[in-house]
């Protein structure tokens, strides 16, 4: 995986407007994720609870969660996902990255919802 390019390819990714069908693409990519799995899933509900308004975020974390959600549903990124396993380890990689970008306001969801860490994956199964 080239890393810069990768990184490049997301960052750029936080101008775009993220759709309800990137979404449901998304949640058809999730199995490919591997441990990154539950993480995006819960991408996917913090981004689902600031559009219906229960969760207040930021531009800042808007971008970063849609950046990392477009990156995984594009099928031609740093490495295209056609390419047999190589080819999610960079969206890997992206969702690991935006995690770890988010830090405080992904506590703070976690918060909200009352989940602690060890409890989000039974969470999020229910969400999506």
């Amino acid at each position: 995986m080239n890393r810069n390019k990768a990184e490049k390819k997301y960052d750029s990714y936080k101008r775009k407007k993220l759709s309800n069908a990137d979404v449901a693409v998304a949640k058809e990519k999730l199995g490919k994720l591997g441990e990154q799995k539950e993480n995006f899933r819960l991408l996917l509900n913090m981004v689902k609870d600031s559009w219906d308004g229960s969760f207040k975020l930021d531009k800042w974390a808007i971008a970063i969660i849609t950046a990392a959600i477009i990156y995984v549903v594009a099928p031609v990124d740093a490495v295209p996902d056609f390419a047999p396993i190589v080819g999610w380890l960079d969206d890997i990689g992206i969702v690991s990255l935006a995690i770890a970008q988010l830090g405080k306001v992904v506590d703070d969801y976690r918060a909200f919802k009352n989940v602690a860490f060890t409890e989000t994956e039974t969470y999020v199964e229910n969400q999506f």
